[in-house]
């Protein structure tokens, strides 16, 4: 029950921070996208927060509408977490403000939250 409770608070997050992603603190968040990444994957730092947030959307519904696939959808969600942290360790190092994260400790803190997440990811997503 613990692990149900936890994976539907882990979908719940999912699904706020991607609504936030496309919404009005969209330009936000292309602060934290690292200058590398949109020569990496070839666009630009808004299609990456957009495409972020609806990846974040479509694995928070696919926690709660597919519990058969759950730990595969955990595998999925912990990689999302692991992928984005380039992005928390760029946000720490040039200081720059994001929404919520607008001071130093606040950035530091984010860079220590990841690892928890990727934990959240998996455990609530084993069987039991």
């Amino acid at each position: 029950m613990i692990r149900l409770l936890a994976r539907f608070a882990l979908a719940a997050v999912l699904l706020v921070a991607g609504a936030a992603h496309l919404g009005p603190m969209r330009r936000g968040f292309r602060i934290v996208v690292p200058d590398w990444a949109p020569r990496a994957l070839r666009t630009d730092k808004d299609t990456i927060v957009v495409a972020s947030g609806v990846v974040e959307l479509g694995l928070g519904a696919a926690l709660i509408a597919l519990p058969r696939e759950r730990r595969r959808v955990g595998i999925a969600v912990a990689a999302l977490f692991v992928a984005v942290f380039p992005g928390n360790v760029h946000q720490w190092r040039t200081g720059a403000s994001a929404p919520g994260l607008d001071t130093d400790a606040r950035r530091l803190a984010r860079l220590f939250l990841q690892p928890i997440l990727v934990v959240w990811a998996l455990w609530s997503t084993a069987r039991a």
